[in-house]
């Protein structure tokens, strides 16, 4: 655990998910927040959360709709799951890939629309 964590006073959870962190951000946050921004700075990763952004799939499911192999596809998912974006589970000999926060489904949506924005001209949202 690093110091930073270490001398950050403890907060406990809010009784209610917030959108806003109650507090100013600081440099652990940013370096946290830039790290989930590099996973999904990859296309191939963007692709397979924007599909479990619409539900939980199989590997299977998710090479289905993906132009790469399988085992392109199984790389980057271990990628998901290991920095903890992707939640798996077993179903018989299946495995179950899902996004179990929220904030990264909002995050993959809004990403793909402002993207879309970006491509058609359609005037942005104001804040």
């Amino acid at each position: 655990m690093s110091s930073q964590a270490e001398e950050r006073p403890f907060r406990p959870a809010p009784e209610t998910p917030s959108l806003f962190p109650p507090v100013n951000p600081d440099q652990e946050l940013f370096e946290t927040a830039a790290g989930t921004l590099r996973m999904l700075a990859e296309p191939t990763r963007l692709h397979l959360l924007w599909q479990l952004a619409q539900g939980p799939k199989t590997v299977t499911e998710l090479v289905d709709t993906a132009t790469m192999p399988r085992t392109v596809v199984s790389q980057h998912l271990a990628k998901l799951r290991l920095s903890g974006l992707v939640d798996t589970r077993k179903d018989g000999r299946h495995v179950i890939y899902s996004l179990q926060d929220g904030h990264m489904v909002r995050l993959i949506q809004e990403t793909i629309n402002h993207a879309d924005h970006q491509i058609t001209g359609e005037p942005t949202h104001n804040p």
